[in-house]
């Protein structure tokens, strides 16, 4: 070492200047510096991760301030975490691929995980998944998580190894801000971005714990490693009650919901 941190006194000095420094992306604690009521506030860049470990009617909502992020999302059962999202499940039990406003994000146990409050369905994928570091190996020449051009589902595993998860224990995610449709004959057509400033809002129906990568998406054609940073607001309140219409809203959400409701009043949480 040279310099101020040459020795421990000059390093232990250094490290503590920092204190207070603020850049665009890093977690604001406590969060609620930004709000009384907020419980998680972060901006991932492009090419980072975040998760966090949320309480059963939280409120999580995602922004894209710039327009050209793609946060695949993956949701545990914080207390029981081979309970996962299903991303296959959430398409055919609700007979909708387009995940917006009212959907229901279901687990392998048909439960739900947490419910879309806000959001529109021609900016998120249920098909693609993310990427991989082989597929971006192949495209931008690198795909490791600390490297370049980081791949979807390396970033993933970094966020999933801090809750006592590993590589094997991930499904298929789901993504919002990148949109995509499938024609008539089967093939994927990407939209692109929703546009700087468009964001979703999930409310968790159980205590889940959540993990999000923010890389560009499979089908994006561009040739440079693009997606720009993802901002993070969460908020303490009610889950949805089977007065809510979005309890009623289907017979295949109301089984969920009642799933949902037998297993939580089992463990003493509703």
């Amino acid at each position: 070492m040279t310099g101020s941190t040459a020795t421990t006194a000059g390093a232990r000095e250094h490290a503590r200047s920092q204190g207070g420094t603020v850049v665009d992306c890093m977690p604001i604690v406590p969060a609620t510096r930004l709000g009384e009521d907020l419980t998680w506030a972060e901006t991932i860049p492009g090419g980072g991760y975040a998760s966090k470990r949320l309480a059963r009617g939280t409120t999580l909502r995602l922004t894209d301030p710039h327009g050209d992020a793609c946060v695949s999302v993956l949701l545990f059962n914080a207390d029981e975490p081979w309970e996962r999202l299903n991303v296959a499940d959430t398409v055919k039990v609700l007979w909708q691929a387009y995940v917006g406003e009212g959907h229901l994000l279901l687990s392998d146990q048909g439960r739900v995980l947490a419910s879309v409050t806000a959001g529109a369905p021609d900016r998120s994928d249920t098909f693609c998944g993310t990427s991989t570091l082989l597929s971006n190996t192949e495209r931008y020449g690198d795909g490791s998580p600390h490297g370049p051009s980081p791949a979807g589902r390396e970033l993933l595993t970094l966020a999933a190894a801090k809750h006592g998860l590993t590589r094997r224990d991930l499904p298929p995610s789901l993504s919002f801000f990148q949109g995509v449709r499938v024609g008539d004959d089967g093939t994927f057509t990407w939209l692109g971005s929703a546009g700087p400033g468009a964001s979703v809002e999930l409310r968790a129906e159980m205590p889940v714990t959540v993990l999000l990568a923010n890389a560009p998406h499979p089908l994006d054609p561009r040739d440079a490693y693009t997606c720009s940073s993802v901002e993070i607001r969460a908020w303490s309140g009610p889950p949805t009650v089977p007065t809510d219409q979005l309890w009623s809203r289907s017979p295949e959400g109301e089984r969920a919901f009642l799933n949902t409701a037998d297993y939580l009043t089992a463990r003493g949480i509703a």
